[in-house]
């Protein structure tokens, strides 16, 4: 039996995955498969995958995607297969390939997760019940606390990152990429920018980073007590900084955060304070945390500036052809270099 589900998303040869899928010995491959299109566009494409009781996941390169993008997938399945049998919550990889014919680009197949994202609303009983969120924070700093105890090189990505001068090439890095679509003055971005140059970390060893940790891309186990299910989304890691996601989960974080109404896109009433969270991930990857003040500054800085690509493009677009996070990006940068500056200004970091 072939099932293709959902019309509107973009074509998929099901015996022909089936027939791949068998191949590997995986669920479906014996032609009874279901293909649900989760999400998708001109980002990485993700497909539920059923076969009777069994559930996987499939993430795949766009349609016609370049050839950063193609590889950018087989990287990313690097990185996940690099994680099994370690404590860092994610979805297990299965297989992958590279090769077009299958289904047009790359892909990789990956377990199913049985959770849910605070992105999607709050569930019970954590939206009507405020003391179980605190859980939610703290299972949110565990999981890259973990991650960053990960011997990298004894799981093979030597050559994943460059984590030799990580720190000293971030600042230009970024401002070379703003320089290719900037039209604007940005206050506080100079601010910003040249107290990171004066203030890099006095100790740093590099290990395992996700690069866009955040609510946004984990997922939890369904009831109380809370519980980090999986770490998703792995397109941006490479070998740097860990302390470096730790910043971006606080970019907006109570109470020196407070006054971020536009970076904010959760009621994060319960949470617990900064300190309490800092101490947790000391305490669990065994990195001090006292530059954190740099790593906030760093990550609202290279935020804002990734933003405000999206903000430039809008700006330049012809009617009708405006997108649409282009208006809600535009307060979110300005926001995050005003506070990247506040905060420079006001750290006691040495």
């Amino acid at each position: 039996m072939v099932n293709e589900r959902t019309a509107t998303r973009p074509s998929v040869d099901i015996p022909r995955l089936s027939h791949w899928l068998d191949r590997h010995d995986l669920p479906g491959g014996d032609g009874d498969l279901e293909v649900e299109l989760i999400s998708g566009g001109s980002q990485n494409l993700l497909y539920g995958l059923r076969s009777g009781a069994a559930r996987l996941v499939l993430r795949a390169a766009p349609q016609h995607a370049t050839t950063e993008q193609a590889a950018g997938m087989m990287r990313e399945y690097r990185l996940v297969r690099a994680l099994a049998d370690t404590d860092v919550p994610h979805a297990r990889a299965r297989a992958a390939t590279d090769d077009p014919a299958v289904l047009g680009s790359p892909f990789y197949v990956m377990d199913h997760i049985d959770g849910w994202s605070p992105t999607q609303g709050w569930a019970e009983p954590f939206a009507t019940d405020l003391t179980t969120r605190a859980g939610l924070a703290v299972e949110l700093v565990d999981g890259i606390a973990r991650l960053s105890r990960v011997d990298w090189q004894a799981r093979s990505l030597q050559g994943f990152g460059r984590p030799e001068g990580f720190h000293e090439r971030q600042v230009d890095r970024w401002l070379s990429f703003l320089a290719a679509y900037r039209f604007r003055e940005l206050p506080g971005l100079d601010v910003a920018a040249d107290w990171l140059r004066g203030h890099r970390p006095r100790t740093y060893r590099p290990g395992i980073m996700h690069g866009d940790y955040q609510f946004a891309n984990v997922m939890y186990a369904h009831d109380a007590p809370a519980r980090l299910a999986a770490i998703v989304d792995w397109e941006m890691a490479t070998v740097g900084d860990p302390l470096l996601d730790l910043g971006w989960a606080l970019i907006a974080w109570p109470p020196e955060g407070d006054d971020m109404r536009h970076s904010r896109y959760l009621d994060l009433a319960g949470m617990p304070p900064r300190d309490d969270l800092l101490e947790h991930y000391a305490t669990v990857s065994g990195r001090p945390v006292d530059d954190i003040d740099y790593y906030v500054v760093l990550a609202r800085f290279k935020l804002a500036i990734v933003l405000e690509k999206t903000v430039a493009r809008g700006k330049a677009s012809v009617k009708g052809t405006d997108d649409p996070y282009a208006a809600a990006f535009d307060g979110i940068v300005l926001e995050l270099l005003r506070k990247a500056a506040e905060l420079s200004r006001s750290t006691n970091l040495k």
